[in-house]
């Protein structure tokens, strides 16, 4: 078996996965189709003797069989950033071979734009989140195409607040044209059976995450229901995996984007790599907090003196998740 340490480069697809094995001065050893099997391509790398890492891009599929080759083999599998990868390889063709033979090659290198592996249960988690975060986007169009219909026909309800129970009552009750009514009854069904939906989702999210100890203890904290933790819990993941509470901000989208050169020092907003969906949740906690944290309410007092409303919710999102993270991560006895 050959000693000469080895580099594995995998670009994943449905029915094959294109395999490079690249030796330590860039000689390409291998580099062909296989079956999507983990146990075949586990096979064929081993030939070639131990790799030193394996590197596979994130996508659909892929964690699972990045987790099925590291339970089968023990070898060290990391995932690529797609994005990155994409930028990196400055050049518009794109071959399998090509693109197995760049991820070996920036293993090989030290350049490998990592993403964090997952596990099966965080994984499953995110699937729940991510299902109900579709469904909450179908409801927010079909509201959206409800009151299209009403602003179109100038049928306006003056006495009651949109979505409230009076208007929902009013809506199916106020004459419109033959063919707004038919439509306007097609859409109030869809809403109905969408938010029996979302509602069996949050019931699903609850039982799923009843003996987990962070969403428990994300509970807690003021200003957290559950859907907020749990999205937190999901897409974090594991709070330990970050060094600093600052690096977790960064990760979440929260953290100030520096333009500074030379002399000059300037902000440019948030920076612009994050999960838009957990930033989103995160903006929307920094808005809750001062209303049920006298500590937060203090912070948007002072900061409210000199800066803008979004800068300020902004800072609190960023202050609040590196307090968070200590929380988290610090045993409850340590804590008390």
């Amino acid at each position: 078996m050959s000693k000469v340490t080895n580099f594995v480069g995998l670009d994943y697809h449905d029915e094959t996965i294109r395999v490079c094995v690249m030796a330590e001065d860039g000689e390409m050893l291998l580099n062909s189709d296989l079956k999507n099997d983990a146990r075949a391509v586990a096979e064929l790398i081993g030939e070639f003797g131990t790799p030193a890492a394996v590197a596979i891009e994130a996508c659909c599929g892929s964690s699972n069989f990045a987790t099925e080759l590291r339970r089968i083999s023990g070898w060290d599998v990391r995932q690529a950033h797609p994005g990155y990868v994409a930028q990196l390889k400055q050049c518009k063709d794109k071959t399998d071979f090509g693109d197995a033979r760049l991820l070996a090659d920036l293993l090989r290198v030290g350049f490998l734009p990592e993403v964090w592996l997952a596990d099966v249960d965080t994984r499953q988690l995110r699937k729940l989140v991510r299902f109900r975060q579709g469904l909450v986007r179908d409801r927010k169009d079909v509201k959206l195409r409800l009151r299209s219909v009403l602003r179109d026909d100038r049928i306006k309800c003056e006495d009651a607040r949109p979505w409230t129970k009076s208007w929902m009552e009013w809506v199916t009750t106020v004459e419109l044209p033959e063919q707004s009514r038919w439509v306007t009854d097609r859409l109030l069904k869809q809403l109905e059976r969408l938010n029996e939906d979302v509602s069996e989702v949050e019931r699903q999210l609850a039982d799923v995450t009843a003996d987990d100890e962070v969403v428990q203890k994300l509970l807690t904290f003021n200003g957290i229901g559950l859907i907020t933790a749990v999205t937190l819990r999901a897409e974090i993941g594991h709070f330990e995996r970050f060094g600093s509470g600052k690096k977790l901000a960064r990760f979440c989208g929260v953290t100030p984007r520096n333009a500074s050169s030379g002399k000059r020092q300037a902000d440019a907003g948030l920076v612009c790599e994050s999960n838009d969906a957990l930033r989103a949740l995160l903006i929307q906690v920094a808005k809750t907090l001062p209303r049920c944290d006298e500590r937060w309410k203090e912070m948007k007092q002072r900061l409210g003196k000199t800066k803008p409303a979004n800068v300020v919710t902004a800072a609190i999102a960023n202050r609040w998740l590196r307090w968070l993270y200590y929380q988290v991560i610090i045993p409850v006895e340590m804590t008390a």
